[in-house]
């Protein structure tokens, strides 16, 4: 299954294909316009596909490297982006050469954000392995690293080659991992799509089967098809894009707070979601209803939907770093109801106001 993201010369395909691994190094390989591959991953997602795709990418007659970092939110800083540079310089990788990203979304936005910078840009590729991965980070060019004063501060829009989504590699994440993903689906549902957000909610839809082995092709493709045709109609996030920020802003100002070590991304974001939807039906702009259908169907996933305790002052300070954040306003994410989005401006000295109506 392909899905092709149209952007003129930078256009390229998303592969959605069960198994492919192996097939790796043939996908890639009519990419290359030079002769090396840096491959970049963690430690966990190493031991299960390093040498599987090392060994399709050499045995398609590419000379390949492979560099290896510590799994999690804190390898993305701009101390490893460094090391990524200082191992791409030692083995004369050059500007025709290509980096290749396996693993989740950390190693998708710091491979994509060295990218974007070696030698003012050399072309990357996208292995996603995690379910957050597949369905949402690795599309559409944002790449980033964080920096102690919040996250994704410093990065760029810069589009992969392609992307090859092997859904067999959710096989060995782990279900926190898994569940993590889960949020990223449920948004695109709450700000885009009714019918997929019933989907999930329908008895259809069970994590269970999902982890027993039910295909997950349906929540992949739908959801990359949701990204795909976002980032063509807005590319830059200058308009329509920036809907698919839904709950981040909440979450990201709870990731930076708890120091990338409390709650996941996915469940940051899942939170948001719901203090967002709750803010919306008090200030009158979410139809009523919509946040008890949310926090159903987050908790229905293992998500969490409760605001920590003890920290609002500080993920409201938090919010106000967010890269949404224009002068003295933030624009916000709110539903008017379930599949229909929109953004908000709203002063950062409202925030406060708005996270109490929230939770």
């Amino acid at each position: 299954m392909i899905l092709g993201v149209e952007l003129g010369e930078k256009s390229y395909d998303i592969v959605i294909e069960k198994n492919s691994l192996n097939k790796a190094g043939v996908i890639i390989h009519p990419f290359l316009r030079g002769s090396k591959i840096a491959l970049v991953t963690d430690k966990n997602v190493d031991k299960y596909y390093g040498e599987l795709v090392m060994s399709s990418i050499q045995n398609s007659g590419i000379e390949v490297v492979k560099y290896v970092v510590e799994p999690g939110e804190a390898s993305k800083n701009i101390d490893v982006a460094m090391e990524i540079y200082k191992f791409m310089l030692d083995n004369g990788m050059g500007r025709k050469d290509m980096l290749v990203a396996l693993g989740g979304g950390v190693i998708g936005d710091l491979v994509g954000y060295c990218a974007a910078t070696y030698l003012r840009g050399i072309d990357f590729f996208q292995i996603p392995t995690s379910l957050l991965a597949q369905i949402d980070s690795s599309i559409g060019g944002k790449v980033a690293i964080d920096l102690p004063y919040g996250k994704n501060l410093v990065g760029a829009f810069y589009q992969p080659k392609g992307v090859l989504i092997d859904e067999s590699t959710l096989t060995t994440l782990e279900e926190q991992f898994f569940i993590d993903g889960m949020a990223e689906a449920i948004k695109y549902g709450a700000i885009f799509s009714e019918e997929f957000f019933a989907y999930l909610e329908s008895e259809n839809f069970d994590l269970g089967s999902v982890r027993a082995g039910k295909s997950m092709e349906k929540v992949i493709f739908e959801c990359c098809n949701f990204k795909r045709i976002v980032v063509e109609e807005d590319e830059l996030e200058n308009g329509r894009r920036a809907l698919l920020n839904f709950g981040h802003t909440v979450g990201h100002g709870i990731e930076k707070v708890e120091k990338f070590v409390g709650h996941s991304h996915g469940e940051a974001v899942a939170i948001g979601m719901c203090v967002i939807a709750k803010a919306g039906e008090a200030l009158g702009v979410t139809e009523a209803g919509i946040y008890v259908r949310l926090k159903k169907l987050v908790e229905k996933t293992g998500l969490p939907s409760k605001f920590p305790v003890g920290i609002k002052e500080d993920v409201v300070k938090a919010m106000g770093y967010d890269k949404k954040a224009q002068g003295s306003s933030i624009n916000l994410i709110m539903l008017s109801e379930i599949g229909k989005s929109f953004i908000m401006e709203e002063k950062k000295e409202n925030l406060m106001n708005i996270i109490d109506r929230g939770i």
